[in-house]
């Protein structure tokens, strides 16, 4: 590694470690000497000069943190002296002015979607099983099982062949051991079935929500689950209802319809307290022969040349450490100005992560009617935060902090750099659909899962994931492209890295190039030429958002 340490902005006080530096050691940093008064971890930050108690840190040129007692010049920041501080937010202060990249290199470039009646082309063509309330999740299972199984879409992994091999042992009255299946496990467990080869797959929703909790939850989950019908890389969907939950289908179909009112993808709605069958096996093989009329349906479509314009790019962090705010989050934050440039929709999501940027991208709104609603959406959530004993300044994890990320606004002004440069078109509540190309922020919690589920819902078609200390989460209908924001992780755990952003860190590639790189892989995924590692594994996380109590 050719650099020591890094400063991410001229005004910043701290300092990054690119490798773990001891103490006594002498940098040269803007004509002065800085001797390191503790050791360093890589990924952790030292002070460029004295901050007393009371003064601030600054890092990606905003305030990050106010000291809790004095650092020496030289000093490691964490927890024990630098305590979560971000500055206030306005409204619109100023017009902003973006400067595009160069994007003549993908002018003529398109990918092979599938074309949707309402315009939007899908990077996949899945069958969608959704339940609208909890009480379905077992028909749920059932019917995964049958279909899975039935038709051929998933194959053994290494773990299921070892349990079949310790039956035959306990079977032959053998000593019970188990092989050795290291390394055997590449993650490649997803195919097609060869009855709907332009079928991508079936997926099957699970959650545990839709009753017994406030009505505002239950049609908000209704208006998070008709985005994921909306979603081009739907091609159908069956919708099972038990039937007196407070998620009715009457208010699923008012969610579809505020979206698009033309709704015309094949829809299939069962309700089993309504079947005037006999029990559940009626209603579960009136789902089957449905569902399987709906594959035959959407078979038929096959992919066709689109422009990248019809992506839709969701960008997500998770698992980070002190690297992911200047390799892979910028990396992917260049993809999405490329995307943009282009013609694109991107999304953003978590946004106690963007705590400490409000104002820089309030003044990246393309109005004051957007920032505004940026600034609402941030407050009323954080309020509900107090409310409950917490606050954004307790989003880092305990891996973030041992990895770097000694505060919320450290935390945030890393993980803003996903959203690139562009101008911000909308903020988005929680269910609500991405409409408008460009730039968008969709209200989600930092959580993982919540926020990916979020973006999928407003209608992200791939999703870019950037992680530093090992992050295994998927989404059932949106590809997820897992980043590592060091190479040391992707060769830890390659079942789950597509892309390496390490060779940023080591200085073998730009951010620019690395940006590059990964929207040319996010065109073959959008192609359907290869696939992820978390598509590969079955990864297919969802996870609602409930706000509300419990009744």
């Amino acid at each position: 590694m050719s650099r020591s340490y890094l400063q991410i902005h001229p005004i910043d006080n701290l300092l990054v470690a690119l490798k773990d530096l001891k103490a006594g050691t002498v940098i040269q940093h803007q004509g002065q000497e800085i001797t390191l008064k503790d050791d360093i971890a890589a990924k952790h930050k030292f002070s460029t000069v004295d901050i007393p108690k009371g003064n601030t840190a600054t890092m990606y040129g905003v305030l990050v943190g106010v000291a809790t007692q004095d650092i020496p010049k030289g000093g490691l920041i964490h927890t024990f002296n630098l305590h979560h501080a971000s500055q206030d937010f306005l409204g619109k202060q100023k017009e902003y002015n973006w400067e595009a990249p160069n994007v003549d290199r993908w002018k003529n470039t398109t990918f092979k979607g599938y074309q949707r009646p309402d315009g939007q082309v899908g990077t996949q063509n899945y069958w969608l099983v959704i339940p609208l309330v909890f009480c379905e999740n077992r028909n749920i299972e059932l019917l995964k099982n049958a279909f899975i199984k039935g038709l051929g879409f998933q194959k053994n992994d290494p773990f299921t062949d070892q349990v079949i091999e310790l039956k035959k042992q306990l079977e032959s009255g053998h000593d019970l051991k188990t092989s050795d299946i290291k390394g055997t496990f590449k993650g490649e467990l997803l195919q097609k079935s060869a009855a709907f080869p332009n079928v991508d797959g079936i997926k099957f929703l699970r959650h545990e929500s839709g009753c017994g909790e406030s009505k505002d939850d239950s049609d908000m989950l209704c208006s998070l689950l008709a985005g994921y019908c909306v979603n081009p890389n739907v091609g159908g969907i069956s919708v099972l209802s038990l039937g007196c939950q407070h998620s009715q289908i009457e208010t699923f179909k008012d969610s579809l319809k505020a979206i698009d009112p033309n709704f015309s993808k094949p829809i299939h709605f069962f309700e089993q307290q309504q079947d005037e069958g006999s029990g559940v096996e009626n209603l579960l093989s009136d789902v089957i022969l449905k569902t399987f009329q709906g594959l035959v349906e959407i078979n038929k479509i096959s992919r066709t040349e689109a422009p990248l314009s019809k992506l839709r790019l969701g960008v997500k962090c998770g698992g980070s450490d002190g690297f992911s705010g200047i390799s892979a989050n910028p990396a992917i934050g260049h993809t999405a100005d490329l995307l943009v440039a282009l013609g694109g929709t991107v999304m953003i999501a978590e946004f106690p992560e963007l705590c400490g940027v409000e104002q820089e991208l309030q003044n990246r709104s393309v109005n004051a009617t957007v920032a505004d609603n940026f600034g609402k959406l941030m407050r009323e959530y954080a309020r509900r935060a107090e409310a409950v004993g917490a606050g954004f300044d307790m989003n880092p994890s305990p891996g973030n902090i041992k990895d770097g990320l000694i505060t919320d606004a450290i935390k945030s002004a890393g993980a803003a750099k996903k959203a690139g440069t562009s101008p911000i078109v909308d903020a988005l509540g929680y269910g609500q659909y991405a409409k408008k190309h460009g730039l968008n922020l969709v209200c989600t919690p930092g959580n993982d899962v919540l926020a990916t589920t979020g973006m999928a819902g407003a209608g992200a078609t791939v999703q870019l994931f950037t992680t530093g200390l090992g992050t295994p989460t998927g989404n059932p209908i949106s590809p997820m492209v897992k980043l590592s924001t060091n190479t040391r992780l992707a060769e830890k755990l390659p079942e789950i890295i597509d892309i390496d952003c390490g060779p940023i860190i080591s200085g073998e590639k730009s951010v620019e190039e690395m940006g590059e790189e990964i929207l040319d892989y996010v065109i073959r995924l959008a192609s359907g030429e290869i696939n992820t590692k978390a598509m590969e594994l079955g990864q297919d996380d969802f996870m609602f958002w409930r706000r509300g109590v419990s009744l």
